[in-house]
């Protein structure tokens, strides 16, 4: 367990990543998504008294795969580290601690809510209990484990929002996060200003449903509010970016920042899920197909430069083949680049696995196609780029992100440094740049 910061490995099934990581005597393993990503180096933090070799297993509940996965890498983990204590949590832990205590390679299963706290960690060892998992819908107050950044990385995800209040038919993260609760806002722009005094460059705002952000909070401000409050309280801060955000909820001071802000990046990840108004109101979703391609047309015409990505699930129950054909044609018509597919599969305690399912072959099929034509989309916007002059935030490895979020590939290695490059080629979703 010596592997450096530096060296995570990532891996990409269905669109799903583990990224696995270690530091001294803690190994993290991570599924899923960024947030939870974030979440692990809290966890790691919390966990750095502990004197023994542990290995931290932040789990994902998203799709059925995502939890084989999570079992399959805590059996891996253990066979190449048969002496580290292994700590499970995560929001599948959370949903079905038995399923992950009943593992003989498990030594504890930790709740979402205890997973950041050093307390949790300090008496973890003395009794006999497998699972320490509190109610996630009791907890009301906000997670309290805003960290300085992500190790090894050149941006900073600060988390300011967890939990849902929604219920889709087809999300089982409600019962794995809790109901919404917000980060107030004096807390993050201290963050944030701490993170600009060390040289990050660019902040991400993160959490479960990022839009509902400020509904609990007294005098129930909304993300718009949170933007403008960081623009003029963080004044050193050169870059602010959004993660996934729900697209109907963007409010007339986000979309004015959007469109008049250069600080404000140029992408959003739209949380779509499908692209016709029949699956859509199944899925219990509060937008329309026409409403995503509205605000999309609409962020395009005020900022051209914009990219989107967005998530579309394939073969949900009842889809049929015009359904289908919806989702497709939304790649373009609401001009989405960046696409993460995921294989509908039936989750715990929700109301679409109780609906008729689409047998497991038409549904992978299906998400091949999607991901098919969604890579043609990608090609579409690489090849746009060839021959401009982009700024450029340098990460690790000769790599980097323009301002739209397109990884580029660049012979300067100084992780950090935001440098204009002019964009000379493609290589496999990649752009090629050089320096000016």
């Amino acid at each position: 367990m010596t592997d450096s910061p530096k060296n995570n490995k990532q891996e990409n099934k269905e669109d799903f990543e583990i990224n696995i990581a270690s530091e001294g005597n803690i190994k993290a393993i991570t599924l899923g998504c960024r947030l939870n990503l974030y979440e692990t180096e809290a966890m790691k933090k919390a966990a750095r008294g502990l004197n023994q070799p542990v290995i931290l297993v932040n789990t994902c509940a998203v799709t059925a795969e995502a939890v084989r996965q999570a079992k399959q890498a805590i059996r891996k983990a253990k066979r190449e580290n048969p002496g580290a204590q292994i700590l499970v949590s995560g929001c599948a832990a959370q949903i079905d601690p038995a399923s992950f205590a009943d593992m003989e390679e498990v030594t504890k299963v930790i709740g979402n809510s205890q997973k950041a706290d050093e307390k949790t960690y300090l008496n973890l060892f003395h009794d006999d209990a497998k699972i320490v998992v509190d109610d996630i819908m009791s907890i009301k107050e906000t997670a309290g484990h805003l960290i300085d950044g992500i190790e090894g990385r050149t941006r900073a995800y600060i988390q300011v929002q967890n939990g849902c209040d929604h219920r889709c038919t087809f999300c089982v993260i409600p019962f794995g996060r809790g109901n919404s609760r917000s980060v107030p806002a004096t807390e993050i722009v201290r963050v944030i200003n701490r993170l600009v005094d060390k040289g990050i460059k660019e902040v991400v705002l993160s959490g479960v449903d990022l839009t509902a952000w400020g509904a609990d909070l007294p005098g129930a401000p909304n993300l718009g509010n949170l933007v403008d409050r960081i623009f003029r309280l963080c004044p050193d801060l050169p870059r602010l970016r959004l993660s996934s955000i729900d697209a109907v909820e963007i409010d007339d001071t986000l979309f004015r920042h959007f469109a008049e802000n250069p600080r404000l990046m140029p992408h959003l990840h739209l949380s779509l899920q499908h692209g016709n108004n029949l699956i859509l109101k199944r899925m219990k979703r509060r937008h329309s197909r026409e409403q995503a391609i509205e605000i999309t047309t609409r962020l395009k015409a005020v900022r051209p430069e914009i990219a989107f990505g967005a998530d579309i699930i394939a073969g949900f129950p009842t889809e049929d083949e015009s359904h289908f054909a919806d989702s497709l044609s939304l790649i373009d018509e609401a001009g989405l680049s960046f696409v993460h597919v995921f294989p509908y599969s039936p989750r715990p305690m929700t109301p679409a696995a109780k609906m008729p399912q689409h047998p497991r072959g038409l549904i992978k099929e299906r998400a091949k196609i999607l991901r098919d034509h969604a890579a043609v989309a990608l090609q579409k916007l690489l090849n746009a780029e060839i021959g401009t002059v982009q700024q450029v935030l340098l990460e690790n490895n000769n790599h980097g992100r323009l301002d739209n979020f397109t990884r580029v590939k660049i012979p300067h290695d100084a992780a950090g440094d935001i440098i204009n490059a002019r964009i000379i080629g493609v290589d496999g979703e990649f752009l090629l740049g050089e320096m000016v």
